[in-house]
C-alpha cells in the first residue's frame, strides 16, 4: 500500500473526522474508501461515455419504436 499527502480544507477534514467517528473507523480508512469509490465511479462513467461515443460513431442509435417502448414503461398513456 502507498501513502501520500493530500491538502484538504479544514471544514472537509472536520466532516471526515465526524464520519470516521460515527463509523468507528480511522480518518485514513474513510478517506481511502472515499477515494476508491470516486475512482470506481469515474472509471465507470468514462467507460459508459466512451461506449456511447463508439455507438454514435457507428450510427448505432435507437429508432422511434425503441424510444417509445422505453418511454411507455414510465409514462401512462392517456386514453
Amino acid at each position: 500500500m502507498t501513502a501520500f499527502t493530500v491538502r484538504i480544507p479544514d471544514e472537509t477534514v472536520n466532516r471526515l473526522d465526524q464520519l470516521a467517528e460515527k463509523l468507528d473507523r480511522s480518518r485514513s480508512y474513510v478517506a481511502a474508501q472515499a477515494i476508491e469509490d470516486y475512482v470506481a465511479r469515474e472509471e465507470w462513467q468514462l467507460a459508459e461515455i466512451e461506449a456511447g461515443l463508439a455507438e454514435a460513431k457507428r450510427s448505432d442509435f435507437a429508432d422511434d419504436r425503441d424510444v417509445a417502448a422505453v418511454v411507455g414503461k414510465y409514462v401512462k398513456s392517456r386514453k
